[in-house]
């Protein structure tokens, strides 16, 4: 029991860890209908900033998480305008080879400015320090990462269901002429839309970095497991992305327990499962 127990709450971590991370692409190719493989590159610029943040210049972590949203979000708002604006509504192949070529440059630079070294992100002493929830003990960072992830799935809902931001993003997504005829700036939209989804990467790729560490190739190590985390959760989808990445969550702290030699089988078998069932994603829509 005591087993099952501690699978349990590591998987309910580390899904909350990768529903942070993965939120955003969600969004964009859900709601924005953009095939943005940069997604990690950009909760890996978030990591980078919070490390040198915390670590080399001695900030307090929340003022380094803030500082590594800010900046990714600042260094991503050009990229918008210049690039990411070209390819809207452009070919899925197109979108592909353009993400991934910003990917590759943004790992390019990293690796030439910050060498090929993995980062750390110091922990305050509060999140350091283990809690004792009665069963076991657990780090308190760990408990963080679940409050932010259920906050993050609270606020993203009701800001994309209960607003008029919600209704002119789902609008401009539906018919982008019309839209802009009535009076929205689509194109401020869609920019917010990609600003947000950047900013929760680079939320994610803070407090996730005690799963998934922070190094060069980050962007690339775990695109594959983003990708799959929002096409089994159904692209678009709040509770999809919550669920599938609590299920598959489970299944890979369940494998990683219990049968450590066999590595990512049991996550990928899980996945082509779901896909066969659930073509569209668990709660994706029509």
């Amino acid at each position: 029991m005591q087993t099952i127990i501690s699978i349990a709450v590591d998987a309910l971590t580390y899904g909350m860890a990768l529903f942070v991370i993965c939120i955003g692409l969600s969004l964009t190719m859900g709601l924005m209908r953009l095939v943005n493989l940069a997604h990690g590159a950009f909760a890996m610029i978030g990591g980078y900033i919070a490390s040198y943040a915390a670590r080399d210049l001695g900030l307090w972590y929340g003022f380094a998480v803030l500082l590594a949203i800010l900046g990714t979000v600042l260094i991503a708002i050009p990229l918008e305008r210049f690039l990411f604006r070209r390819i809207y509504g452009a070919p899925q192949l197109t979108q592909v080879l353009m993400t991934i070529g910003i990917t590759f440059c943004i790992i390019g630079i990293t690796n030439y400015l910050f060498g090929p070294t993995l980062k750390t992100i110091p922990l305050p002493r509060g999140l350091a320090e283990p809690v004792d929830i009665g069963f076991r003990t657990i780090a308190a960072h760990r408990l963080f990462v679940l409050v932010c992830g259920i906050v993050v799935a609270g606020g993203l809902w009701s800001l994309i269901e209960r607003t008029a931001f919600g209704v002119k993003l789902r609008a401009a997504v539906d018919n982008a002429a019309m839209t802009s005829a009535l009076g929205v700036r689509t194109e401020v939209v869609y920019a917010v839309s990609f600003a947000l989804a950047v900013g929760l990467g680079a939320l994610g790729g803070v407090i996730g970095a005690e799963f998934l560490p922070v190094e060069p190739y980050y962007a690339l190590r775990y695109m594959v497991t983003f990708l799959v985390v929002v096409s089994v959760g159904g692209a678009g989808s709040i509770p999809g992305a919550v669920l599938a990445c609590l299920l598959l969550g489970a299944v890979d702290t369940t494998g990683r327990y219990l049968m450590p030699d066999f590595g990512n089988f049991f996550f990928y078998a899980a996945v082509i499962l779901i896909v066969c069932l659930f073509p569209r994603g668990l709660l994706g829509r029509a």
